[in-house]
């Protein structure tokens, strides 16, 4: 191993060593925390040596383990909610611009492994990367811990997010978004695709908002719907709109 080999390899511990301060929690199996933060780019073009080797599966698995625990503390938070607004509360709470903010919060976009290129176009800060990391780095803890540490590492780390469920900006930020700028005599907000990108089975689409007066505000998605959404809801956030 060359010396430049072990400065980037101490590198890469010692930021893994943060993020695992942040969580409050060590891995057993650290390989399972360094594919959580490895994006498929870094594999992209290159026969992957095993098929967990960056943290698309983990991403499955932790959408999944995600979702019990949102519903899980949905029901203890809201015991007299019908199951129409549960599903509404529930659907915002796994969306990708809520992950991202998780992940956010634990600083997770400057400890994972991209591809030159992507790391260029800002994907430390892309939504869906962030997103998508924050589902695998669930599934790594539940694999590495179980469900009960997954619920006592991430059940704190979404509870203002279920706080501020009640909000309909967060149910339904285009919807929201739209009566607040007729009620301002405001023209309707715009969005229009600005890019797409990544292979036909898993687009990207890259939405920007724009409404008069305002500064545009750019959002990714892995659809058109999720992009315009997440998009609303940034606007939103950033104009003290909740």
């Amino acid at each position: 191993m060359t010396r430049m080999q072990r400065d980037a390899s101490g590198h890469r511990q010692k930021v893994l060593d943060e993020l695992e301060a942040k969580l409050g929690y060590r891995f057993a199996d650290r390989q399972l925390l360094d594919s959580a933060l490895t994006h498929a780019s870094v594999s992209d073009g290159r026969p992957k040596k095993t098929v967990s080797s960056d943290n698309e599966r983990l991403e499955f698995l932790g959408d999944r383990v995600l979702g019990l625990l949102v519903a899980e503390a949905l029901m203890q938070a809201f015991p007299q909610a019908a199951e129409g607004e549960m599903s509404q509360r529930l659907h915002g709470l796994v969306s990708r611009e809520t992950c991202a903010a998780v992940a956010m919060s634990l600083g997770v976009g400057a400890a994972m492994r991209l591809a030159p290129g992507e790391t260029k176009s800002g994907g430390r800060s892309n939504l869906t990367i962030l997103g998508d990391a924050c589902e695998a780095l669930i599934a790594a803890v539940y694999l590495d811990g179980g469900f009960e540490t997954a619920r006592r590492i991430f059940g704190p780390l979404w509870q203002p997010h279920i706080r501020a469920s009640h909000s309909r900006s967060h149910l339904n930020p285009k919807s929201h978004l739209q009566e607040w700028a007729a009620q301002k005599k405001l023209p309707s907000p715009k969005y229009e695709i600005v890019e797409r990108s990544g292979p036909d089975h898993a687009p990207i689409f890259k939405v920007a908002l724009t409404l008069e007066g305002y500064d545009p505000v750019v959002a990714s998605g892995k659809s058109r719907q999720e992009a315009e959404k997440a998009a609303a809801l940034s606007f939103i956030e950033h104009a003290g709109l909740n």
